[in-house]
């Protein structure tokens, strides 16, 4: 590896106790030997130097506890978590929220096609027999679902004003299902 000697530099200054410069390096080998295809890397300087972090952050995964002592300049490793961030744990789920909103305010029989297709994930057919109408009917009613979730969140969420002629096309849609019902 001809970056070895500049990796070994970068290591020796992220001294890590418990774990040696020759282990990493030979640990960083392997990963690189065992790769299915490096065709897509575009540096091979970054993409050792980025394997050989991987590494160490392994190690760090693989320790129940570590103390603060152990990484002096753990920002230097670059290291990102995995998980969302605060911020975006909080925007996703006051999306989740809006979503299940707007899924609740879908007329009855709309909102049971959409649980029953996309929610618990039952063919069309088994959906349409479950719900006594035919594929036609119910496919009708995904289109209705989708146009009237979209409809919502067209705006950022913000409900827009709705022409009388939406007005018109949603109140069809409603006596539509009403005739879907079995006993109508």
């Amino acid at each position: 590896m001809p970056h070895e000697a500049a990796l070994r530099v970068w290591l020796d200054r992220r001294r890590v106790p418990g774990l040696e410069v020759d282990d990493v390096i030979q640990e960083t080998y392997t990963r690189l030997l065992t790769a299915a295809s490096v065709e897509h890397v575009r540096n091979p300087k970054t993409y050792a130097f980025q394997t050989a972090s991987s590494v160490l952050i392994d190690h760090f995964r693989r320790l129940k506890v570590v103390s603060i002592s152990t990484v002096p300049n753990f920002e230097e490793l670059q290291v990102r978590s995995e998980e969302p961030s605060p911020e975006r744990q909080t925007i996703d789920r006051d999306e989740l929220y809006r979503l299940a909103g707007a899924i609740a305010a879908l007329p009855e029989r709309i909102r049971e096609v959409l649980r029953l297709r996309r929610i618990e994930g039952l063919s069309q057919r088994e959906a349409s027999e479950r719900l006594g109408i035919s594929e036609n009917i119910l496919e009708k009613r995904m289109a209705q679902a989708h146009m009237l979730l979209l409809r919502s969140f067209q705006d950022g969420g913000t409900a827009a004003p709705q022409s009388s002629i939406s007005r018109f096309n949603s109140e069809a849609s409603e006596r539509d299902a009403k005739k879907d019902r079995p006993g109508n």
